[in-house]
């Protein structure tokens, strides 16, 4: 334990004490490294002989000892299958490739059937918003706009209004005892929002909401770590316990699950401009950045056992750079504005240079995620989301850079 803590106290200091600028950070450098991984993978995609592509296919990861993608199939399923086409629609934006664009639509039809498929689990808005949700951004294509529209209300199904939150997984009801929600179910809120602005069901943000709030309430610990699920009584909606899935002890902070908390809240926040959830994206994000490591990307749980030879999870420290760039639009300066955005300039350096960088070895952008320990599955290795949110956060950089939203 005192391993740990000396460990978290190098990134206090170094937050207080080295403050990152983006001279450090050429952002334009790095998204034209982020386009030759594209294109890198795409020409994998093709195969030796330069034949067509497999569009329901789409990259996954890539193990430590490998150097090339394994892809999944396109199913109800799959949850990352949005992430890839997502990447190729912000490649797109920071290029105006039109090969790129015409690749990002041929990877983005395939999830059509999602928007007229009863509801798998949660990861719809993973699955559509990162797809069709940035192809309509740029675009403005009407068809992906009624995608979206329908995905959201299929979202929708799975609310249960006597608990007050989404059924994350509903293969898992009688494995955990009850109606289960993860912290990743905050993400997948931001379509909910969107539809009901665009012509959708206004009960859609009723929903979110919900869902929000009552996760606020019970699936976080009173020092503002969460847990990664949290049990109700689907009758009653009484909350049970929280327990993990992919983190290592039900009273440990696994680090994904707390960059998506900081990412939701932050979202929610520019959806409902609702005070208490900017209040509480602060909460949860100091508690994550005072337990850092020096170089600011975290180990896959912040209690880990090998601290600190543990695996690190570097798509975990890409959702907070996101975040946290966003985050830092809404505070003053002195209000916190400055430090989340140094913080997350400081991930980006970090993510950025040769021990997270793919580079040469592989045409992933990012080394060291870690998708579930507990599971064995996908330690340290390239996965599709930590590049999704990497290049995300390098487009939202750029964007404050020029004095532009970013979202």
């Amino acid at each position: 334990m005192k391993t740990k803590k000396l460990w978290a106290g190098l990134g206090l200091c170094l937050l207080a004490s080295c403050m990152a600028s983006e001279s450090e950070l050429d952002v334009d450098k790095e998204l034209d490294y982020c386009d030759n991984q594209v294109n890198r993978t795409l020409t994998e995609l093709r195969g030796a002989e330069g034949g067509s592509i497999d569009y329901t296919l789409a990259p996954r990861n890539i193990m430590d000892s490998l150097d090339t993608w394994h892809c999944r199939k396109t199913t109800k399923d799959e949850w990352c299958n949005g992430f890839w086409p997502g990447i190729l629609w912000y490649d797109y934006e920071a290029t105006g490739d039109e090969k790129i664009k015409a690749e990002a639509e041929k990877f983005t039809a395939p999830l059509e059937f999602l928007s007229r498929t009863p509801a798998f689990d949660h990861d719809l808005g993973f699955l559509v918003f990162c797809s069709y949700g940035n192809g309509y951004r740029l675009t403005h294509n009407p068809a992906y706009k009624q995608v979206i529209l329908n995905t959201a209300d299929t979202l929708a199904t799975l609310f249960n209004p006597r608990v007050g939150t989404i059924l994350s997984w509903p293969r898992n009801v009688q494995m955990y005892g009850g109606h289960n929600t993860i912290m990743d179910n905050m993400i997948n809120l931001e379509m909910l929002l969107w539809a009901s602005k665009n012509g959708g069901d206004p009960r859609l943000a009723d929903i979110a909401i919900s869902h929000a709030d009552k996760t606020m309430k019970y699936q976080f610990r009173p020092d503002y770590t969460s847990y990664h699920v949290a049990v109700y009584d689907t009758l009653t909606g009484e909350f049970i316990k929280g327990v993990t899935h992919q983190g290592y002890a039900d009273n440990t902070m696994w680090a994904r699950g707390q960059a998506w908390a900081i990412y939701g809240y932050t979202m929610m926040y520019r959806e409902t401009k609702a005070d208490r959830y900017l209040d509480f994206a602060q909460k949860v994000a100091d508690v994550y950045l005072n337990r850092l490591p020096a170089d600011y990307v975290p180990y896959w749980d912040f209690e880990a056992p090998g601290i600190p030879n543990a695996p690190r999870d570097a798509s975990a420290a890409a959702v907070v750079a996101s975040a946290l760039l966003e985050l830092s639009t809404y505070l003053p300066a002195k209000k916190g504005g400055t430090k989340y955005k140094e913080a997350a300039i400081r991930m980006l350096i970090s993510l950025s240079s040769d021990t997270y960088q793919s580079r040469n070895s592989k045409p992933s952008f990012l080394m060291h995620s870690t998708g579930h320990w507990p599971g064995k599955s996908e330690i340290d290795a390239s996965i599709i989301y930590a590049d999704y949110y990497y290049i995300e956060a390098l487009m939202r950089l750029k964007k404050l850079e020029e004095g532009k939203p970013i979202v």
